[in-house]
């Protein structure tokens, strides 16, 4: 196809969709209010809606009275019937297709419903929405000229009783439209692949000679990818093989601790990061401005979204509210009710608002990934943003982290507990541990306050990690690439110290 033809195409698009965008910023809580009774009613019939008698559901207040927030272990049984092959659980329209997810807080996988409404209203609109967004900000963007290299996760997808499972990539590439083919790089044949080592063999050979415009996949694991591209074709720097690179688009884990790293490969001035805020479960969030860490939310993709503050989170006093009573600042767990029949589901991120006209979020953490052991409340946004100004300071780099609590024992105070796998080593550990304490001070003063005098918490401690420990431990856990993310924080030391076994039998 013509590249005029391609742009004046995606120039049609993004004047279409940029109108429907601004019917929700404009009337946020009415297009919710809609979507929510939308969904009820498409299920009246479904077992679920008969469970919680649906037809009669009139408002959001018996919806929340009557529906419990359900977590995935409440709503597996729902789940195994339509694996086994049952229709009509928990949504009225086949559900042929599950993304398998251990996340990062659980060994056991979870089996995330994906019907065709979620693929094509959910899904795939955010990935049409996040270009359109980009281009309606870079009106002379020449993305179109080249190529996206993508960075997907494993590509097994089994058939069970005529249903079909695998990672959310993998059933993304599987059923996208034949113009997203064409469009990226590496083909899907090589994205889907499920040896990581042979992959990224196989993507540098395919991709090097592309002219390779723009980039999309999880930080730490596209770092590794290019590091290697680096490596093996001899470059200073991406721009040298891709000089028409514009633009990142990431998500999955907190891209700050990698910024540093990604400056350095990729030394053009005005060069675009743009952030996603998907799962399994939906595609919640896009960075709709340039140069921006907020994430606008979505509110026209069959997801309709409610919080808990987490100060009452997992207490008798837990509150759940609607997107019109949240405030700015707060960290909120999310809840969401989807067009792929998940009701009231807590799928175990938090965020919180730094803008509420838009709304725009941030994403703070996970429910079960943060240290309040001793009062602290350390979310992963605190130690991201705190370990990339320490690093910025010592001029060091880091390639992956993760803490656990050292408990009180008899009169010894508590402390935190660091592994950390640097690129680039601190001249000075001693001294990378105090700057660490005291910029995690700085961004949480609940964490400040615990370590005043040493009153609760003593200052931390930093284990430097071998080369290779997350990766050779993402392996033994068959966790490599794509999707699979180190766990950050913990309130059990049980990751730390499967980690620190695995060093001390290396070193042996």
């Amino acid at each position: 196809m013509p590249i005029p033809l391609i742009n004046s195409i995606a120039t049609w698009f993004l004047k279409q969709r940029i109108h429907q965008i601004e019917l929700f910023l404009k009337y946020p809580h009415e297009v919710q209010d809609e979507l929510m009774m939308n969904l009820i009613r498409s299920s009246e019939e479904t077992v679920i809606g008969q469970k919680y008698d649906f037809s009669s559901i009139k408002s959001y207040e018996t919806f929340s009275e009557r529906i419990p927030v359900y977590t995935y272990e409440d709503f597996e049984p729902m789940i195994a019937l339509t694996r086994k092959g049952a229709q009509n659980v928990f949504w009225n329209t086949p559900i042929k297709w599950f993304a398998k997810s251990s996340g990062t807080t659980n060994a056991k996988s979870k089996f995330i419903p994906v019907s065709k409404e979620a693929l094509e209203d959910c899904h795939y609109k955010g990935s049409k929405d996040l270009l359109c967004l980009y281009l309606n900000n870079n009106e002379n963007s020449d993305m179109f000229l080249g190529k996206s290299l993508r960075l997907g996760g494993s590509s097994q997808i089994y058939e069970n009783n005529n249903t079909y499972f695998g990672d959310l990539s993998a059933i993304l590439i599987e059923n996208m439209p034949i113009w997203a083919e064409f469009s990226s790089t590496p083909s899907s044949k090589v994205s889907l692949m499920s040896e990581w080592e042979t992959k990224l063999t196989a993507i540098i050979n395919e991709t090097k000679n592309e002219n390779v415009t723009s980039f999309a996949g999880v930080p730490s694991w596209m770092l590794v990818l290019l590091n290697r591209i680096m490596t093996e074709t001899g470059i200073d720097n991406l721009m040298e093989l891709w000089p028409n690179l514009e633009v990142y688009f990431h998500g999955g884990v907190s891209f700050e601790p990698y910024s540093a790293q990604y400056k350095k490969i990729l030394p053009k001035s005005d060069f675009k990061y743009y952030e996603i805020y998907n799962a399994s479960e939906g595609f919640f969030a896009i960075q709709d401005l340039n140069y921006s860490n907020d994430l606008l939310l979505m509110l026209d993709y069959g997801i309709f979204y409610e919080f808990i503050p987490m100060e009452t989170f997992g207490t008798d006093n837990q509150k759940v509210i609607r997107l019109s009573e949240v405030e700015l600042f707060k960290n909120y767990a999310i809840v969401i009710t989807t067009n792929a029949g998940l009701w009231r589901y807590l799928i175990g991120d938090t965020v919180r608002f730094t803008s509420l006209n838009p709304y725009r979020i941030k994403v703070s953490g996970r429910t079960k990934h943060y240290i309040n052991v001793f009062g602290e409340e350390l979310m992963v946004e605190n130690t991201d943003m705190a370990l990339a100004k320490t690093c910025t300071a010592l001029h060091c780099e880091i390639k992956d982290y993760t803490v656990a609590p050292i408990f009180m024992k008899g009169k010894e105070k508590g402390a935190h507990e660091w592994m950390i796998e640097f690129k680039k080593h601190p001249e000075d550990i001693a001294l990378f541990q105090k700057t660490l304490d005291e910029n995690l001070q700085t961004v949480n003063s609940d964490y400040e306050a615990k370590r005043y005098h040493n009153m609760t918490l003593n200052q931390l401690k930093v284990n430097i990690a071998r080369e290779n420990l997350f990766y050779d431990w993402l392996k033994e856990n068959d966790k490599l690439g794509g999707q699979h993310k180190i766990p950050r924080l913990s309130n059990e030391r049980d990751y730390l110290e499967q980690l620190k076994m695995m060093q001390i039998l290396q070193n042996k």
